[in-house]
């Protein structure tokens, strides 16, 4: 009865043992709970692209047109202050101005070089109004209180 008792008692452990011996969750099922989802783990592998081909290289050639610029020269309008050299600083011709730009009047005055001698003075003018003035090439013009001077035609 001794062999047989002891027989008995590693039956019971080898049983408990065995049962054992699982997971915990074999474990748990075989109690008779249900385990819950489990984490699924996803590998992604990206495929390699082959090496693309670098696209062309396009060039336009474009042709600048320059905007269109008045010739260097003589003025055709000018301020109405100042002395001007007729055919170099003003073009030669005839002009004219709205008058004075304030109350104390619009002169002018052909001459026919810069000394400011009186002798030089071809003819000159004090405007109350409007005016007007033909000069020629290598005359000097000097204005004073004038307004814009503009040449006509």
């Amino acid at each position: 009865m001794k062999y047989g008792a002891v027989a008995l008692v590693s039956l019971f452990i080898g049983a408990g043992i065995g049962n054992s011996s699982g997971s915990a969750e074999t474990g748990k099922e075989a109690a008779g709970d249900e385990a819950g989802p489990r984490p699924t783990v996803t590998v992604t592998e990206t495929a390699k692209a082959a090496d693309p081909e670098p696209a062309p290289t396009v060039t336009e050639t474009v042709t600048a047109k320059p905007k269109k610029t008045k010739a260097p020269g003589p003025a055709t309008s000018f301020s109405g202050e100042g002395e001007y050299l007729v055919g170099e600083d003003i073009k030669a011709g005839t002009y004219k101005t709205a008058g004075p730009d304030s109350e104390f009047g619009c002169y002018w005055e052909r001459a026919k070089d810069a000394s400011g001698e009186f002798g030089s003075i071809i003819a000159n003018n004090n405007l109350a109004g409007p005016g007007r003035v033909t000069l020629n090439r290598g005359e000097y013009f000097k204005t004073n209180g004038c307004q814009e001077w503009k040449q006509m035609g």
